[in-house]
């Protein structure tokens, strides 16, 4: 017996194999449909199910290069083609909704990876405990950070859901997490290493002599622009990535390929949500920082519900 994520979002089942197979040939099921058998808590996708590789293969899934594509980028060909409105007040108003019909649950969830993520910097200022910790959280925080997103769409889709979801992303995609948080952070790193090469010299004219001349600021300030500009640009395109790979099972590499291609659309209105949803956190953290447990929450909540206008058909959007 299995239960499945069907193409709207929500959980079915347990059905049988049998079932299963009927749905693969009838095309309501692909090679991306997550399923979990039911002894375990595992989802995977269906074409890592040997069990069924002959029914896949059978019902066509392999066939004309255009559909390979689609189905290998994790998301419907029609849905990476498609345009969207994305309205920020209304995402940050539905998060809030969200938030107080379910303060406990969201709290609690947010709150448990806040704390996380806050106790490993507090201990990562401890010689030597504090570079074992650098390199921990490389394994971590794709993971962490995908659970949280996890964790929220499933309260979003009313879905069943529990605290421990936060921690999902260590059972769910676990390798392509951490790929998909590390090269991003390479990639926006080596973009920025032009920019950061400029600024390097003035800087250390500075540190040693005081001052510098007026065309070293120049330089200086154009390198600051050559470094701002590419990782703004890349973090914003590549925001939707981690929340791609845990909730539609794709590879890292062609979530940060979709999640720039629609972002790209209304790059502007996306950037524009982020700045809101920082500025909401910077409100919580000068609210002597406890407010952080109440505008976290909320700034992923509007990211999430962000994710939801762009990444779901239109007909099956929560409202």
């Amino acid at each position: 017996m299995y239960k499945i994520i069907g193409a709207d979002q929500r959980e079915y089942g347990p059905v049988t194999a049998e079932q299963l197979r009927q749905w693969i040939a009838e095309g309501r099921a692909g090679p991306q449909s997550l399923i979990c058998p039911e002894d375990t808590t595992e989802w995977k996708p269906l074409r890592e199910i040997p069990e069924f590789a002959d029914a896949l293969a059978g019902s066509g899934a392999a066939a004309p290069p255009g559909v390979v594509a689609a189905e290998h980028a994790g998301l419907p060909q029609e849905l990476l083609e498609r345009d969207y409105d994305l309205d920020i007040g209304g995402c940050l108003a539905n998060s809030w909704a969200l938030l107080r019909g379910n303060f406990g649950m969201i709290f609690g969830g947010v709150a448990i990876y806040l704390l996380v993520q806050g106790g490993m910097s507090l201990l990562g200022q401890i010689p030597i405990i504090g570079v074992l910790l650098a390199l921990a959280s490389v394994v971590i925080t794709g993971p962490l950070t995908a659970g949280v997103y996890y964790f929220l769409l499933r309260n979003i889709r009313h879905q069943p859901a529990d605290i421990g979801d936060v921690f999902a992303g260590f059972r769910i995609a676990f390798g392509q997490l951490i790929l998909g948080y590390v090269v991003v952070a390479l990639l926006t790193g080596v973009a920025a290493l032009p920019g950061g090469v400029l600024m390097a010299y003035p800087i250390y004219q500075l540190a040693h002599h005081q001052g510098v001349a007026g065309v070293l600021v120049l330089w200086a300030s154009f390198g600051f622009i050559l470094l701002v500009i590419p990782v703004m640009y890349l973090s914003v395109s590549w925001i939707f990535s981690l929340p791609l790979i845990i909730d539609r099972q794709m590879d890292f590499w062609p979530a940060l390929t979709a999640s720039r291609r629609m972002v790209g659309k209304h790059w502007w209105s996306v950037f524009a949500l982020l700045v809101v949803c920082g500025l909401i956190n910077v409100v919580g953290i000068l609210a002597c920082c406890v407010g952080v447990f109440v505008s976290a929450p909320l700034a992923f909540g509007a990211i999430m519900y962000a994710y939801e206008s762009i990444f779901s058909a239109p007909a099956l959007q929560t409202a």
